[in-house]
């Protein structure tokens, strides 16, 4: 099972978004989370199409998952907390405004 942490922006940024947000952000990041595990039996797999992921444009290292038609959820890969499980680290959340 991965792991994950979120830091004290992305945390800010959460309880700044309506419940119904949040309930929609939490499903996709189940679905997020269901992809790792997916890819953790076969490492040809990748994310579905629907939730968009890719990398930063300009930023080493971060990554951008889509939510929502304008929510985005910015993250980056954390050094392992399990040996050989995936650590996700959630930087920031919100509209495209939060996009560095």
């Amino acid at each position: 099972m991965p792991t994950h942490d979120e830091t004290n922006a992305f945390m800010r940024d959460y309880g700044s978004l309506t419940a119904q947000q949040q309930d929609r952000l939490d499903s996709k990041r189940e679905e997020f989370t269901d992809d790792l595990l997916s890819m953790e039996d076969d490492p040809r797999k990748g994310f579905r199409p629907g939730l968009r992921v890719k990398k930063v444009q300009g930023e080493s290292g971060l990554f951008e998952m889509t939510w929502a038609p304008d929510g985005r959820a910015i993250f980056s890969m954390g050094s392992p907390v399990i040996e050989g499980k995936r650590h996700i680290v959630w930087r920031r959340v919100g509209d495209h405004s939060i996009l560095p």
